[in-house]
């Protein structure tokens, strides 16, 4: 949510009333000789001419949005944020004070300093839940995530004081509470079913866009899935055609039969404002944070603990898996639940509980959701055969994933292409093997001192040409030390042994 400012602008109601005045007095003119005058605002007859059939379609889908917004509406609030941040002095932070006549507060006795920011800001939200008195707001984490003061406002104009009961980064969501007396008008929203929807489905945003709060656009959903990763979000996305810009964030995106499909997060813009592309989270996706938020303050995801990239077709040749969709595992951690579990690093994944994978993003929302302490089957291609691994997932910590000691080999094995070979300068074509790419820092590759654009010819003396035959070579189950053969600048060396 970009922050923005609401402004006053004086002499709107005298503007309209002079508008007002004006529009009667040329009612009143009356045209010499010309009996037959007629106004823009005279029923003499319909505008236009419209088969009847056709204008019952029309008012009938005019009836429908009408109900959906007179409907929903009342569970869509505003939501008006302050945050404060300590931020260092700068020598022009005073410069205004001092043009109108405050010279000392400025210049070198600011250097060291620090000083608060008061940023305001403004984004949407939808009710979803009401216990008592106490009523649950559902919105972006970026709207609400980082906020010291909290208003929140209903469509009727009613302010309430809210409270962040939690915020999720990952996932972008925040839950916002409020209390209202068991006689104050609080419409719960319907949750519906994200699953369901469709590209082509008619679809309505609603929040308040730019600050112009109860607004109400409409669209339909132009896809479904879009990928999250582009702004660090696991969420897939809806993407809808329906206007959202800046305001709408965390306001709720609905279907013909007024049940929230989405929450409204983010879109793409050269401008920063709406061209038709929109994106809101499935709500299927946020359902469980809400209870998560209420119960524990924070949302809990499951942990496996392997390390995904996205590889190419060429890449899947070589790993025996052309034409497969899943996820790859280029790396697993010590001691994780995968690693518990007998996945191993070059493991291809399929299928997850008897759904199929389609790519990287997918596997890391489905672990995600997954409860912790629960088993689950894990379908995984390994050197051309397909395995089943039943893993006991844990809970992903605050720094699951950091410790680059644990990730095993602490690389990614790349094929070693003709372009590779000319960018490492490999003319000798005998010289058969995988390249190193991004090693990590106190990685068991550094540690075996491997570096970036080596090219590991042999696994424990196991000579090895392709990623399928590497990634073979690792097998841990086999295998309670590795050491490898690296070849670099016309030699050819053997490493230590990195022992489990």
């Amino acid at each position: 949510m970009k922050k923005i400012t609401k402004h006053i602008f004086a002499g709107v109601l005298s503007g309209a009333l002079a508008f007002a005045f004006i529009s009667l007095s040329c009612n009143r003119v009356q045209v010499q000789g010309s009996a037959d005058t007629a106004f823009a605002d005279t029923p003499a007859k319909a505008a236009v001419s419209i088969p009847k059939d056709s204008l019952g379609v029309l008012e009938a889908l005019q009836t429908s949005f009408r109900s959906i917004s007179t409907g929903v509406l009342p569970s869509v609030v505003e939501i008006d944020v302050t945050e404060k941040t300590t931020v260092p002095s700068s020598p022009f932070d005073d410069i205004p004070f001092f043009f109108f006549g405050n010279p000392n507060q400025g210049g070198s006795d600011q250097k060291g300093k620090s000083r608060e920011r008061v940023q305001q800001g403004l984004g949407s939200g939808v009710i979803v839940r009401r216990t008592g008195n106490t009523v649950y707001v559902l919105t972006n984490n970026h709207v609400a995530g980082k906020a010291t003061d909290i208003k929140v406002k209903l469509n009727d104009g009613t302010s309430f004081e809210g409270k962040l009961i939690g915020a999720d980064e990952r996932q972008d969501i925040a839950l916002v509470s409020f209390e209202a007396t068991k006689d104050a008008k609080i419409v719960v929203a319907t949750l519906g079913d994200s699953d369901l929807v469709q590209t082509g489905d008619i679809c309505l945003a609603m929040g308040a866009p730019l600050g112009y709060s109860q607004s109400v656009t409409q669209g339909i959903v132009s896809a479904t899935g879009r990928s999250g990763t582009q702004i660090g979000n696991m969420n897939d996305f809806i993407q809808t055609d329906a206007a959202i810009n800046q305001g709408n964030s965390g306001g709720p995106l609905v279907n013909i039969y007024g049940e929230v499909i989405g929450i409204n997060t983010w879109i793409a813009s050269s401008s920063g404002g709406s061209v038709g592309l929109g994106f809101a989270m499935p709500i299927n996706s946020v359902k469980r944070a809400i209870d998560d938020f209420i119960s524990k303050g924070k949302i809990t995801y499951g942990w496996l603990g392997v390390s995904l990239v996205d590889i190419t077709d060429n890449y899947k040749s070589e790993l025996g898996v052309k034409g497969q969709n899943g996820a790859f595992a280029s790396q697993v951690f010590i001691d994780s639940p995968a690693y518990k579990a007998g996945m191993q690093a070059g493991d291809f994944i399929v299928e997850l509980n008897g759904k199929e994978i389609k790519s990287q993003s997918e596997l890391v929302r489905e672990v995600g959701y997954l409860t912790a302490g629960k088993d689950a089957a894990f379908k995984v291609i390994r050197g051309g055969k397909t395995l089943t691994l039943n893993v006991k997932i844990e809970e992903r910590g605050k720094d699951a994933g950091n410790d680059n000691a644990k990730l095993w080999p602490g690389f990614i094995a790349s094929p070693l292409t003709d372009e590779l070979r000319k960018e490492l300068e490999i003319k000798d074509s005998k010289v058969k093997g995988v390249a190193v790419v991004s090693v990590l820092e106190k990685s068991p590759a550094a540690a075996l001192r491997i570096q970036n654009g080596d090219v590991i010819t042999a696994v424990n003396d196991k000579k090895v040409s392709t990623i399928e035959e590497f990634y073979a070579a690792l097998d841990l189950s086999k295998n309670k030390e590795i050491w490898f053969d690296v070849y670099n600048g016309g030699h050819t060396i053997s490493t230590g042994k990195y022992k489990f």
